[in-house]
């Protein structure tokens, strides 16, 4: 009978413990995940917290009245991973906010904003980014080389004459929204940002007048919209967007591909363009078109052959003398050439296969 008190009273002890041991959890991780929400408050400066800054990861500090933020405070935020301040009067953000390295959301939009400090590049964790309806006209320069986790980026409704050309580099980056700036062109190395799935550079009005050729490249591209901007010819690449889906070009004095093309919806778009790659591929008066740059390099691999690749080009034996004429393969047998491969060079299951830096890279456009 005493044994089996013992052993009772040893089980209780156990499971105090363990009761214990839960709470203090319980509450380490309520301090860890600290959210603060003083929106809505008509506040025109931020209050003196009676809680711990660094125990902070959420603030919510939109549809106030605050003209700064104080660099004492993003400073000693270190935890701090959401900070929403949108909807304030803030015409400028504090340099220390580079101290926010957990930072994953940052909201800044509808303010006053005419620049982003620098050490914005400094959050490298960073994943969505809203400066949407502010006074920007032009973003940090290397900003694009630091934020490489950055999946969404909104910069409509400012006053951006260009995207930095860095953007090109945030590789992880899925949405991009540059609408309603004064945006004259974009980036030349799109290429690179393997994992967009929307591109919104619409209403750029009377400034946009041309896409980029690279534009073709954005392999995982679902959602184009170049609506409202002064573009006469959509670039001959975007025939290689397998997964486009939504293409939106109204509003724009577009020339090629006709209206009654583009109104017949996105798969005729890109046969239509497909087949004027093919048609231009073959025209030697395009010494610097995306093709050219190809065969130049030697970008490709596939087999050569009459067949047409319906996601393709026509290859023919006419190609095939123009191959062994270009400098790629100066030096090299007929038949060492016509082993070498370029069945499909504009179809997309071969584009990962191209050097997109060497293509278009200044020094090879110049």
């Amino acid at each position: 009978m005493m044994y089996e008190q013992i052993q009772q009273q040893q089980q209780q002890m156990i499971m105090s413990r363990v009761d214990r041991r839960k709470v203090m959890g319980e509450r380490r991780k309520a301090i860890e995940e600290e959210e603060v929400d003083l929106s809505g408050m008509s506040l025109e400066t931020i209050p003196n917290p009676s809680l711990n800054l660094s125990a902070i990861c959420k603030l919510n500090l939109s549809d106030n009245d605050l003209q700064m933020i104080p660099e004492s405070l993003t400073a000693r935020m270190l935890n701090l991973v959401v900070l929403d301040v949108h909807s304030n009067q803030l015409k400028s953000l504090p340099n220390s906010i580079g101290c926010l390295s957990k930072l994953k959301a940052l909201n800044v939009s509808c303010n006053l904003l005419v620049s982003l400090p620098r050490t914005i590049e400094n959050c490298r964790s960073l994943e969505e980014l809203n400066v949407n309806f502010n006074k920007l006209s032009r973003l940090p320069d290397t900003m694009g080389f630091e934020l490489v986790n950055l999946k969404k980026l909104s910069v409509n409704s400012n006053k951006l004459v260009f995207l930095p050309m860095s953007t090109s580099y945030i590789t992880s980056l899925k949405i991009l929204d540059a609408r309603l700036n004064n945006l004259r062109s974009l980036p030349e190395d799109l290429e690179n940002l393997i994992n967009l799935e929307v591109l919104n550079v619409s209403q750029n009005f009377q400034y946009l007048e041309t896409l980029p050729y690279s534009i073709g490249l954005l392999l995982s591209l679902v959602e184009l919209d170049v609506s409202y901007n002064k573009i006469t010819t959509l670039p001959d690449s975007m025939g290689c967007l397998r997964k486009l889906q939504k293409l939106s070009v109204e509003g724009n004095p577009l020339i090629s591909p006709p209206m009654e093309v583009v109104e017949r919806g996105v798969p005729f778009v890109k046969e239509y363009l497909s087949e004027k790659m093919n048609a231009g591929h073959k025209s030697p008066t395009k010494k610097k078109s995306w093709v050219g740059k190809l065969v130049k390099y030697a970008t490709f691999n596939g087999r050569i052959g009459s067949r047409k690749d319906r996601e393709g080009f026509d290859v023919t034996p006419d190609h095939y003398h123009s191959l062994l004429a270009s400098p790629a393969y100066s030096g090299k047998s007929p038949k060492h050439t016509w082993n070498r491969s370029i069945e499909g060079l504009a179809s997309p299951r071969y584009l990962r296969m191209f050097s997109p830096a060497r293509l278009f890279s200044s020094k090879n456009l110049s």
